[in-house]
């Protein structure tokens, strides 16, 4: 790999943590291993081709252009956790993808079944994650910030919101959004 590649696939990873949290191959990598894949799978999951996920996993590209397969990441980050806290077993794991993989990544604020909890509202963390993916879907986390700087003199609790949500880790927007409903 010539030095141009490596600085564009530097900077794509550099995008993707801004966007997503962490560079793509580590996130999918981590959802192989805790849900037991394969690269094939996985890509069949979520709906993208297997040249698509390669790509994305070596940082040949930077962004998914798809939102209902970031929705589905998501679905599989949180499907993940649950295997792992023991919450969901390993076959009930490989029928939740299905449904995931099924699922045309609307809105969890919808009526749909697939994106509720088995109270049948949807979980404040899916919630959240729903925000993050629609802001993060419009501008790059150092805009979001930027714009946030901009309105922070007049409107501070909106700066906050775009620092938190746009900006930030799923685990301090879940307590923002916590500490906000009344």
């Amino acid at each position: 790999m010539d030095a141009a590649q490596q600085e564009s696939t530097a900077r794509a990873r550099e995008l993707q943590r801004s966007w997503y949290g962490e560079p793509l191959g580590a996130l999918f990598r981590r959802l192989i291993d805790d849900l037991g894949l394969n690269q094939a799978r996985l890509a069949a999951v979520l709906g993208l081709s297997a040249p698509m996920l390669s790509q994305l996993m070596s940082g040949q590209r930077a962004k998914i252009g798809n939102p209902a397969v970031v929705q589905r990441v998501q679905a599989l980050q949180d499907l993940a956790g649950q295997v792992a806290d023991g919450s969901v077993s390993a076959a009930e794991a490989t029928d939740r993808m299905e449904e995931i993989k099924k699922s045309q990544g609307g809105s969890v604020l919808s009526n749909t079944g697939q994106t509720t909890a088995s109270s049948g509202a949807p979980t404040v963390r899916r919630v959240v994650r729903e925000i993050q993916s629609l802001l993060r879907c419009v501008a790059a986390a150092g805009d979001i910030i930027d714009a946030a700087d901009t309105l922070a003199p007049t409107h501070p609790e909106l700066a906050e919101f775009l620092r938190v949500y746009g900006a930030g880790r799923t685990a301090d927007a879940v307590a923002h959004y916590e500490a906000h409903q009344s």
